[in-house]
């Protein structure tokens, strides 16, 4: 039983669900990247480069005589620039926040009832 209790508590933490919430978003995101790049990237930016090579879409690039499709690894290159560059501007996003808590000064706390006490008698005993 130790081991299934062991097990349970491990599952269940905040860093594990976290991070199982994260890799969830993130394959969905990259399905979107991935839509993007091929359903509107593709078509209207490199239209005219695809007509001029008689393609419809990315995945029919190939090396004349081989099976090397280098269109699908220029896909890929491009949604992984875009993943790259949002995830960048995520984190410059977060860096920043977490600059603007370490700069906003604490302000101090109001002394206890004790220590106003401590602090007459202390000046008490001064003027003695």
């Amino acid at each position: 039983m130790g081991f299934v209790k062991e097990f349970r508590d491990f599952a269940v933490k905040g860093n594990v669900i976290d991070l199982a919430v994260g890799v969830i978003i993130g394959g969905a995101f990259g399905k979107i990247v991935n839509s993007l790049v091929e359903d509107v990237i593709t078509p209207a930016v490199l239209a005219p480069a695809l007509k001029a090579a008689k393609l419809d879409n990315l995945a029919q690039l190939t090396i004349p005589g081989t099976a090397i499709k280098y269109g699908n690894f220029l896909s890929t290159v491009i949604s992984f620039i875009i993943i790259a560059f949002v995830l960048f501007l995520i984190i410059r996003l977060v860096n920043r926040m977490k600059k603007k808590e370490e700069e906003a000064p604490a302000t101090p706390a109001a002394p206890t009832q004790e220590q106003v006490l401590l602090t007459e008698i202390r000046d008490l005993l001064k003027n003695k």
